[in-house]
């Protein structure tokens, strides 16, 4: 199984987009996203310096515009697929905070600019929150987690993030920021992060209220493709749900450690971070260190040929797991059968004659449809048939 992980606000690099405006259709992407968002995400993807990038309002939409162009790119990622009792099951979807978000447009619930409109409005929403109270983020790395959850209580503070690899995040009050960073858990390392405020906590009250007011005209599709939830790592089943805990969100911890640790018991054999990646890609090969997982962060176009390869080699994987046990080749018409002189245990390349059946009006050549090993005639020569008997069971054959 593929897992496929959108990173979130905090992942925004100076000049992120500069290295991807080669690839066909990406300016006027950028511009038309930009359109939907109200903001000139061309412009902040390449010339905009940090601090630029660092308002919430604009800095949301950029990183989920940016995973979804690259995702379109990779091909056969965004939007619905079939729903049959394997579609979408080869792969595995999350995001991280807003990235959420990306992850529903990959999964088939949203449109993607339905995906970049909420974006933007949840930006502006939340940066709206952050104004009202002086509030702030740091990183705790490593520490015993019962200390590090005794620190924040201490000072005023929530784990807003859980992020697996002994990552947690801290949201509050300033002063309590700079408390637990003047005197940490031990063994614990603090890095106060460069966003406006205490997001995923109640912070961001008023940030909720707004996106649950517009929610209700959109009209989701169910996801047609695995999809995980920060609130608990469980997989999402309906396209309300998916919106409704997108929402809840916005006020509630990202339980990312919870995300990975479901991707692992799916029995995950390959990940792929999307642009603007490397973070989610290294809280990954910290959880899941030891096991046989390739895990790729898409940081530059050099990256897409390998990310290409694994989505192929997963989807063909999958589809040869999804192979029957054997097929029917029928007949085509009413008649009598002659069956061609081709012995059982034969492998039979599609398009192999298998005989013909002769009825009154004129012979009908019978061959095989596919790839396979004859495993047993089921009729013999002079045999009288109808249209739609079999006639013979193939074994299908595994491309290579």
């Amino acid at each position: 199984m593929l897992a496929v992980l959108a990173p979130g606000q905090g992942a925004q690099k100076p000049g992120m987009l500069s290295d991807w405006l080669e690839l066909p259709g990406a300016e006027s992407f950028f511009r038309w996203a930009g359109a939907i968002a109200g903001a000139d995400l061309l412009e902040l993807g390449t010339t905009g310096d940090a601090e630029a990038i660092k308002d919430t309002a604009v800095t949301q939409p950029l990183v989920v515009a940016m995973s979804l162009f690259i995702a379109r790119e990779l091909g056969g990622l965004p939007g619905p697929v079939a729903h049959t009792p394997q579609a979408g099951r080869d792969v595995v979807i999350t995001g991280h905070s807003v990235g959420e978000l990306t992850a529903a447009a990959l999964a088939g619930v949203l449109s993607v600019e339905a995906a970049i409109a909420l974006t933007a409005v949840r930006g502006r929403a939340m940066a709206a929150a952050c104004a009202q109270t002086p509030t702030g983020m740091s990183a705790v790395l490593g520490g015993d987690p019962d200390e590090v959850a005794a620190s924040l209580a201490e000072h005023g503070l929530v784990a807003a993030n859980m992020n697996g690899g002994g990552q947690v995040v801290a949201a509050g009050p300033l002063d309590g920021l700079a408390a637990l960073k003047a005197a940490p858990p031990a063994k614990a390392r603090i890095m106060p992060l460069s966003v406006a405020g205490a997001f995923h906590t109640e912070y961001m009250a008023s940030a909720r209220a707004e996106l649950g007011g517009l929610v209700g005209g959109l009209r989701p599709a169910d996801p047609s493709r695995l999809l995980l939830s920060n609130a608990d790592g469980a997989a999402v089943t309906s396209g309300a749900e998916a919106l409704a805990r997108l929402v809840s969100q916005v006020t509630s911890p990202v339980r990312f450690d919870a995300c990975l640790a479901t991707m692992r018991e799916l029995g995950v054999t390959a990940a792929i971070e999307l642009p603007p990646a490397g973070a989610l890609a290294g809280l990954a090969k910290r959880q899941w260190k030891g096991a046989d997982v390739e895990i790729l962060a898409v940081s530059s176009p050099a990256d897409l040929d390998r990310a290409r390869e694994l989505i192929a080699a997963e989807r063909s994987r999958a589809e040869a797991e999804h192979l029957p046990d054997w097929r029917v080749v029928v007949s085509p018409a009413r008649g009598t059968v002659s069956p061609a002189d081709v012995a059982e245990g034969t492998r039979l390349p599609a398009g192999t004659p298998l005989g013909w059946i002769r009825s009154r009006r004129d012979d009908v050549n019978v061959s095989a449809g596919y790839d396979g090993v004859l495993a047993e005639w089921l009729v013999q020569n002079g045999d009288m048939v109808d249209a739609g008997d079999p006639i013979a069971r193939l074994y299908p054959e595994v491309a290579e």
